[in-house]
């Protein structure tokens, strides 16, 4: 499939893109990424890797484009996490499900090693 990435025409194919990841240690996911194989890259890594050219030339957009049209599984970038006033405390009980429980008054009299 002919595509033009950074202004320069590409003649890519699917095995293509397969042959020339294949090896290539995924970079951690910051933004837009498109899964190839059972990798999932940032869509930067991808276009620098099949297109040699510097990632700062192309965008992610024409990335996108481009392994969409050949078939790959694209993913936009991972909502941003909620900027709230909670404690270091408060998020690990959310992130294991424990839920918002706040020491009481009376708790420390139900502590068995208290007793």
């Amino acid at each position: 499939m002919r595509c033009i990435i950074a202004r320069f025409p590409f003649d890519l194919t699917r095995s293509q893109v397969l042959e020339a990841m294949k090896g290539v240690k995924p970079e951690p996911v910051t933004g837009e990424s498109v899964i190839i194989g059972r990798r999932q890259y940032p869509v930067k890594q991808v276009g620098e890797v099949v297109t040699r050219q510097d990632r700062r030339d192309f965008s992610a957009a024409e990335v996108t484009r481009a392994m969409r049209a050949l078939g790959f599984t694209c993913r936009p970038p991972a909502p941003a996490p909620a900027d709230d006033d909670a404690t270091p405390l408060q998020r690990a009980s959310a992130m294991l499900g424990v839920g918002d429980r706040t020491p009481r008054a009376g708790d420390a009299e139900n502590l068995s090693w208290q007793q």
